[in-house]
């Protein structure tokens, strides 16, 4: 027999002995309580399973592998980081929840234009050990807010204002615009509008307004809370916004040919400086409705949605956390 026919059996019979072996490891490792998913692209089925049972207090075994390119694995509003998801590899992650719910796991990898469609759901039952806190209506509800209406801004700088030159004003502006509750529920353009209409600021020109506007804004997010915003807003936003906020990410097209808008663009300060924090978390936390923009509230945490709206403003005034 020549050397190449043999290696040629060898070849096949190893690839024989590893497809009769791939059922015996899946149902050992069904045995073992370990469940197995397969990532695929949106379009070629998404998660496999797309849901999954636990129990409170138990472990939930979970071994991972990507049927096509490299995803990424995260359920949200839990602290655990992501991890890749490779082709032909075996990745295992061990989950344990403290409270009955339903909790979202998602794909952290920009894997194609129907990314974000990689979601699935982990049904937990059981009871807490602690009494479970009942969850308050988003802020835009409690405000009556209709983040579906436009939203043009009443009034707009000539220049790009800046927190840094608003800051020397601060001194004079009323205490019940530095508060947080009337940053939330505020626009920008409602604010300067409010403060133009201050007897004690008469003296003061648009742009000066402007500037303690900036600042307003600055005094409501410290350092911290921007970079968050920053780097959820690269994970999460650029792909279809763009890295600037243009609207012109590199999945633009792909929304517009999708829902016949193209995404929102935070440059723009006749649309963003008309929107107040409140109105955009909600946009952020329910998704847009026919524009194709998915619903973050099951997978970021309260504060990483206000924490992302900060960073958003970033393109409309001169801040010191640039």
């Amino acid at each position: 027999m020549k050397r190449s026919e043999l290696f040629s059996r060898i070849l096949i019979s190893l690839g024989l002995i590893l497809l009769l072996s791939v059922p015996f490891i899946a149902r050992n490792a069904a045995a073992r309580g370990i469940i197995e998913i397969h990532a695929r692209m949106a379009g070629a089925g998404g998660w496999m399973p797309s849901v999954i049972q636990a129990q409170v207090g138990v472990p939930l075994h979970l071994r991972l592998t990507s049927d096509d390119v490299t995803h990424g694995f995260a359920v949200g509003q839990m602290v655990q980081p992501s991890m890749d998801v490779l082709p032909g590899k075996m990745t295992d992650v061990t989950l344990m929840f403290d409270k009955p719910g339903s909790y979202t796991f998602y794909c952290t990898r920009w894997c194609g234009p129907d990314h974000w469609r990689m979601r699935g759901t982990i049904q937990v039952s059981g009871s807490s050990p602690e009494p479970t806190e009942t969850a308050s209506s988003p802020l835009y509800t409690q405000l009556g807010l209709d983040i579906d209406a436009a939203h043009p801004a009443i009034a707009t700088p000539a220049g790009t204002p800046s927190a840094e030159r608003g800051a020397g004003l601060a001194a004079r502006i009323p205490s019940r615009y530095l508060a947080p509750d009337y940053y939330f529920s505020h626009s920008p353009a409602q604010v300067f509008q409010d403060l133009r209409g201050e007897a004690a600021l008469q003296d003061l020109s648009d742009s000066s307004i402007w500037d303690a506007v900036a600042n307003i804004w600055q005094t409501n997010v410290t350092p911290v809370n921007f970079a968050e915003g920053k780097k959820l807003y690269a994970q999460n936003c650029a792909a279809c916004h763009g890295e600037t906020g243009g609207g012109n990410g590199v999945f633009a097209s792909n929304v517009k040919a999708l829902a016949g808008k193209t995404p929102a663009n935070f440059g723009d300060p006749a649309s963003l400086l008309g929107a107040a924090p409140a109105l955009l978390q909600g946009k952020i936390l329910r998704g847009g409705m026919g524009t194709g923009m998915p619903a973050w509230g099951p997978i970021l945490t309260s504060q990483q949605t206000w924490d992302l709206v900060s960073y958003l403003y970033s393109w409309q005034f001169e801040e010191k956390n640039k």
